[in-house]
C-alpha cells in the first residue's frame, strides 16, 4: 500500500470518513492532506465508485466561494456555451502540463538561484557580462549612461 495515499469514503450524508485515522474528515482536512502532499483517492460507500474529481472540483469551488473568484466571467461563458467537453479537453491536454511545466521552472530556477547564492557570485556583475556579450545591448545602456547623470552627481544641482 502507498503511504503517500489516503483512502476516503463518501457516504450519502456527504461526510468524508478517513480510513487511514478512522476518523471524519471535512473538505478542509482533504485539502490540507494535498498540500502537505498526500494523494487522495474518494469513494463512495454506495456505488464503490471512484468520486474524488468530484470531492477535489468541490473544495475548489469552496475556495472559490469564499474568495468570490475562480475564474473570469467571459471564459465561463465560454465554457457554458461550447460546453463541458470543451473543458474537459482543455484540462486533460493543456493545463496540468502547463502548471506542471511552471512548476519545473519555478523549481529549476530556484536551485540555480540558490547554487549562485552559495558559490557567492556577484549576480550584478554576471548580469554586467550576459548584457555585454549580447549584440545591440551595450549600446543600448551606454547611450543610457551617457544621458542620466550619475547617482550622487552634483550636475543638475545649482549653487
Amino acid at each position: 500500500m502507498d503511504s503517500n495515499k489516503v483512502t476516503l469514503k463518501k457516504y450519502p450524508n456527504r461526510r468524508l470518513y478517513d480510513t487511514e485515522k478512522s476518523a471524519y474528515a471535512t473538505l478542509k482536512d482533504v485539502a490540507e492532506m494535498i498540500r502537505e502532499g498526500r494523494e487522495v483517492e474518494v469513494f463512495d460507500v454506495k456505488t464503490d465508485e471512484e468520486v474524488t474529481a468530484f470531492i477535489l472540483t468541490q473544495i475548489i469551488m469552496e475556495n472559490a466561494k469564499r474568495q468570490n473568484s475562480l475564474l473570469p466571467a467571459p471564459f465561463l461563458h465560454l465554457v457554458i456555451r461550447f460546453g463541458e467537453d470543451l473543458l474537459s479537453e482543455f484540462f486533460e491536454k493543456y493545463l496540468e502540463r502547463a502548471i506542471q511545466s511552471y512548476l519545473a521552472y519555478r523549481k529549476n530556477m530556484d536551485e540555480q538561484l540558490r547554487i549562485c547564492l552559495e558559490l557567492g557570485m556577484d549576480l550584478s556583475s554576471l548580469t554586467k557580462r550576459m548584457v555585454r556579450d549580447r549584440p545591440g545591448f551595450p549600446d543600448v545602456f551606454e547611450a543610457a549612461g551617457k544621458r542620466a547623470p550619475a547617482p550622487g552627481s552634483d550636475k543638475n544641482l545649482k549653487n
